[in-house]
């Protein structure tokens, strides 16, 4: 068996596809390892950008969402490791290699996400608390500091991604998992098209007493929404019915409120 798959789905990104294959061709893993881009029926040319970096293609014929495009990824890979990884990410070298290690000495570990700083080298807040109306609350307001460039908040964030710890969930735009686990869970609940399924992967694997873990010790660049940016309107309904679904998952009883919410602000 391979020891590590990278899947990577990719929807009208080809750009930011084409700089993350270049960033893993230049400081590969030192592992044996697959790429598998799972092409989400772009509008753009995307299988000579995932052939010219040796990757493998998956080309859907139309766009199944983040979550069920990742599943078919996994479902067609190899590795007893698997890294999701958005297109939109850079990863330096040694980064992949040292999630590897940590996988391989805390078996305990069932999700792994890195450090995920901008362009600039702005730290993200990429895991948090299981989503619910306080911790959302309290999540939007960091989000919102943090795109607002609040020097109070960025620092907040900064000191907050300076440790490891155990949040209840890391993002997908970087998390390492194994293949048995993800087997176990069924992977992504492929209710969800877009947001929230990591929330809900990472629940799943909490479930089976599996440990999430996000450590400081490994820094990937994330050049965050770029796909999200050029499709605002799209965007905003596709998160509103995922959010309604997670709360009629794991939070029935507030689930009336999150969809008035949604029909109020649109």
């Amino acid at each position: 068996m391979i020891a590590l798959s990278i899947v990577i789905v990719s929807y009208n990104a080809a750009a930011d596809l084409a700089r993350c294959l270049a960033s893993l061709r230049d400081a590969p893993p030192a592992i044996d390892h697959e790429i598998v881009v799972v092409d989400n029926a772009s509008t753009e040319p995307v299988a000579p950008i995932a052939t010219t970096a040796g990757a493998t293609i998956i080309a859907l014929p139309e766009n199944r969402g983040f979550g069920r495009a990742n599943n078919v990824g996994i479902q067609a890979s190899h590795g007893a490791l698997v890294l999701l990884l958005n297109p939109d990410t850079l990863v330096p070298a040694g980064a992949i290699d040292r999630l590897v290690s940590i996988m391989r000495d805390r078996p305990e570990v069932g999700a792994l996400g890195p450090r995920l700083v901008d362009g600039n080298g702005r730290v993200e807040l990429s895991f948090g608390p299981m989503i619910s109306l306080a911790a959302e609350r309290r999540q939007r307001r960091l989000m919102k500091g943090l795109a607002g460039g609040d020097a109070a908040t960025v620092a907040a964030v900064a000191t907050m991604t300076q440790h490891e710890q155990s949040p209840d969930w890391v993002s997908a735009a970087c998390l390492m998992a194994r293949r048995a686990d993800l087997d176990a869970i069924g992977g992504f609940d492929e209710r969800y098209f877009m947001y929230t399924e990591d929330v809900d992967l990472c629940a799943s694997l909490r479930a089976r007493g599996r440990r999430v873990l996000f450590t400081p010790a490994v820094e990937v660049v994330h050049l965050r929404g770029r796909s999200a940016a050029s499709a605002p309107a799209a965007t905003r309904r596709l998160y509103a019915r995922s959010h309604i679904a997670f709360y009629e998952k794991h939070h029935p009883w507030a689930a009336p409120l999150v969809r008035l919410y949604h029909a109020i602000v649109g």
